[in-house]
Formats: C-alpha cells, structure tokens, sequence
C-alpha cells in the first residue's frame, strides 16, 4: 500500500528544511536532535514513575520504573531503548514506555544501558542483561505477577533478543515474552528492504553504517550472537515472540526472516508488519491515528501476554 498520508506529510516537511544527517553530526549533537524527535511524555499519566539506580558488573545501571494506576499485582515488561546502540536515553523512551504501561496495564522497567562510541559492544548487552537479572530478581517488590518480557525498538529490540538467547544459554532469567519491534537482528545491509527502503525514510542505509561502526567497529564480531542474534546457532527454546516490522523500513527484511528462523526451531512467533508505515511507528501513535491503531493492537497482544497467571 502507499505510504500513509500522515508520514508523507511528515517527510516532504522534513525535506523542505534540509540539515545534517544524525551521522553527519557530533556525536553530542545528534543525541541532542534525536531528545528533541523524541521528547518524554510526562502528560500521559501513569500510577507512579520511579528513576533510581542498579549494580551492573560494570558500574551503576540507571533505570526507569513505570508503574500502572491500580494496586496489581502486574506483568513486568524490561525495555530497551533504540537508538543504534548510540543515540537514545530513558527520556527518548519516555513517551513509548508511559503509552504501554498505560495501555497494556503493565509495568515497565527502562534501561540506561551504556552506549556506544564511548561503550562499544558488547557493554549494552552486558548491562542489558544484567539489568533483566535484577528485574527478574526484585519482581515481586516491583509489584510483578510473575510474568516478565522484554523488548525495545530497533537497536533495543536487538539487545532484547539477545537477552533472551543469553537467558536460554546461561540458566538465567525465565523471560515469558520478547517484544521486537522493528528490531535489528543481523548486521547483513544487502538486503532488499535496505535497497527499497534505504533512503527517504527517516532510517536511511547510510545512518545505519554509522551505527553499527560506532557500535562495533570490529567487523569480524558483528556475527556473533551477541551482536546479530539472527546468526545464533540455535535458536530452539527461546520466549514466544512478537516481531513488528514496517513496510518502509529498511530493517523490514530481517525482522521478518527472524520470525521465519524462530517459527522453524519451534517458537511461537508471530510478525506482524504495518503496511504504510515506517521505522519508529510506535512514538508516533500521539500524533498519527494510523500509529495510535498499530499501537493499541501491540499493547493488547502485550497485555494478553503479561496477564495474571491466575486468568490462564
């Protein structure tokens, strides 16, 4: 289908005032444009909102708890920003975060992982991981009901799966849910959505270069699991999953071959990909009523998944 009329209004806005590209500028800068895209929502209202910090193996892990109103007890979502692993903070998060705690009566746990060019791969998932161990660990404090998924946007959806694979691997947290949205999962930049989509679409080619040479400059290990989960040897065992792509997306193609490759070692997968969208759908449904009725129908199929054990 066309590309929907909000984000074609949205763009030709874009590319009558032309700049730099995030790559193009200082590392602070572009972080400071990507805050003002994606600016915290403090108006949509949730029970309580807590910042407060973990132990991580590498030093403090700043978080950020988003409890629902009500007295739960309720399912526990970790979330990870996006960002490319570079840009990208809890107030980038903010809005996406408050909307699903709302929404899918859930709380979420926002993570400050370390980025990169300062932290290069693989401290995000170590604190990533480390993170979800704390989470998993403190659950019951939290106000959980024993349900515990992980997600994010993007590069957060990467470390997401990764997570997940890391849990599998190394007896750790029991994670019930991954929620990848739009998520990279393979460092492979040959594929067709990245010929289709790769420019004029917000997310370009060339953007997505840069981060994965910020991220992991070492090009020999993009392929391990940590860093491209798509190239993990096994993938039996892992948490059901909901994999969300977008049709002008130039990570389309491997979001959608992650839920192929998940489906074939047996775990309940589902890809959904929002035709007329595209990358970063999900902090737009504040502003464009086809992003609001994407994100209501993730939120559900969320909150079905985080549900009280009890109602099984």
């Amino acid at each position: 289908m066309p590309l929907a009329a909000e984000y074609e209004a949205m763009l030709a806005e874009l590319a009558e005032t032309p700049g730099p590209a995030l790559h193009e500028m200082p590392l602070d800068e572009s972080r400071e444009v990507y805050r003002m895209m994606r600016p915290p929502n403090p108006e949509l209202v949730v029970g309580n909102v807590e910042d407060r910090t973990i132990d991580g193996p590498a030093g403090a892990i700043a978080i950020r708890i988003y409890t629902p109103v009500g007295s739960g007890p309720f399912g526990i979502l970790v979330n990870f920003h996006g960002g490319g692993w570079v840009i990208g903070d809890l107030d980038t998060a903010d809005g996406v975060c408050r909307d699903f705690c709302a929404s899918a009566n859930c709380i979420v746990v926002s993570v400050d992982y370390r980025m990169a060019p300062e932290h290069p791969y693989p401290a995000a998932v170590v604190d990533s991981y480390a993170a979800t161990c704390w989470v998993a660990d403190n659950a019951e404090s939290l106000g959980g009901n024993g349900k515990l998924a992980v997600g994010g946007e993007s590069a957060g959806g990467n470390l997401a799966a990764v997570v997940s694979l890391k849990a599998r691997d190394e007896a750790g947290p029991a994670i019930d849910f991954q929620l990848l949205a739009y998520p990279v999962v393979d460092a492979d930049l040959s594929l067709a959505s990245y010929q289709e989509n790769g420019e004029g679409y917000l997310l370009t080619t060339e953007t997505m270069t840069w981060f994965w040479d910020q991220y992991c400059p070492d090009l020999g290990k993009r392929a391990e699991s940590d860093a491209s989960p798509a190239q993990a040897e096994n993938h039996a065992g892992l948490p059901p999953a909901l994999i969300l792509t977008a049709e002008f997306d130039p990570l389309r193609d491997e979001g959608e071959a992650y839920a192929a490759t998940l489906k074939a070692a047996g775990v309940d997968a589902q890809a959904i990909r929002f035709d007329g969208l595209i990358h970063d759908f999900l902090a737009t449904a504040p502003l464009f009523p086809v992003s609001r009725d994407a994100f209501d129908k993730v939120a559900s199929l969320l909150s079905a998944r985080l549900g009280s054990p009890a109602e099984e």
